[in-house]
């Protein structure tokens, strides 16, 4: 699934002392004037009284200052955060999909969740690749457990024949990425490898569902939009046939997406007429790759199906 992100930790109380420090000034007993002097000054000897010391005022401008001083130590905070903000998205994508491997591993085992979470961040990669070419930026791969990936963009694309090849692209990109897996299995003769590339294969099929946010609802909104009604009863139908709460979510979230955008498709203006307008070669492309992509899928899932794999069993997968 496609569509469409710091804790603040209280530093411990110091402990109260003599002097407290704040943005390099002493507060509080100063530790030279209130320390009387070994001898009299010279003045004093004379006969002379010193004239008393005064307090120092702090005036406008140092106040002004000082508020330059805390705007500045702000900004150099501002910068260092945004110089770092890749490295936070590398490690919010590394936390997520250390989760999501955690979560499968209860399921699969480890080496088999392991290998799930990599097709997908795959899958997820070839959404990214296609919204660059599209002039598009998008977030780094996040991370859900047992609701895939996804990633976020502000746009598809500026028609239906772009968000189709945007929701084209990661299911493309996944397929190979399963199809080179379960080579490696054929060949090496790996149950697990052949286990790992099955699941590929099943979540990019489950993926071309024809309903919106899946990939498959993008791909025919270039195409035939009312076919979002018939992937939709294809989820009420696998609801139905088994009634689990990860899929009753999807569902509940496709349905409210179907009903956005077939709202906004029959009462959109001219706007919304221009972006559904696909030319019919455009539509003949996107209709062969979309059909070329179920039937690979299927059979690549007929060629990989285990019953067995590190300890576990896939015979009701």
């Amino acid at each position: 699934m496609d569509d469409h992100r710091p804790n603040l930790y209280s530093p411990p109380l110091a402990r109260p002392q003599e002097l407290t420090e704040s943005n390099g000034l002493a507060i509080g007993a100063h530790p030279i004037a209130d320390r009387q002097p070994a001898l009299a000054p010279i003045d004093a000897v004379a006969g002379d009284q010193a004239p008393p010391r005064r307090g120092v005022r702090r005036g406008p401008a140092s106040a002004l200052a000082a508020l330059a001083a805390v705007a500045a130590k702000f900004f150099a905070a501002i910068k260092a955060l945004l110089i770092a903000l890749p490295n936070l998205k590398l490690l919010a994508t590394a936390g997520t999909a250390l989760v999501s491997v955690a979560a499968y591993a209860l399921f699969f085992g480890w080496p088999l969740a392991a290998l799930f979470v990599a097709l997908l961040f795959i899958h997820e990669i070839g959404h990214v690749i296609q919204l660059r070419r599209e002039g598009l930026h998008a977030s780094a791969p996040m991370f859900v457990p047992f609701l895939g990936a996804f990633i976020a963009a502000r746009s598809l694309g500026e028609d239906a024949a772009a968000e189709a090849r945007v929701g084209l692209a990661g299911p493309i990109l996944g397929s190979l990425g399963a199809g080179a897996v379960a080579l490696a299995g054929s060949l090496l003769h790996s149950p697990l490898l052949l286990a790992a590339a099955y699941l590929g294969f099943l979540i990019n099929l489950f993926n071309l569902i024809p309903v919106t946010p899946l990939d498959g609802g993008r791909a025919v909104a270039a195409m035939w939009p009312w076919m979002w009604f018939a992937g939709f009863g294809i989820l009420i139908a696998l609801l139905i046939t088994d009634s689990n709460p990860i899929l009753l979510l999807i569902v509940i979230i496709a349905g409210f997406d179907l009903y956005r955008r077939w709202r906004e498709r029959t009462r959109g203006g001219e706007a919304v007429r221009a972006y559904y307008a696909v030319s019919p070669g455009g539509r003949t492309l996107i209709g062969a790759t979309y059909i070329a992509l179920l039937v690979l899928l299927v059979l690549g899932m007929g060629a990989t199906h285990v019953l067995f794999a590190e300890g576990h069993s896939f015979s009701s997968l």
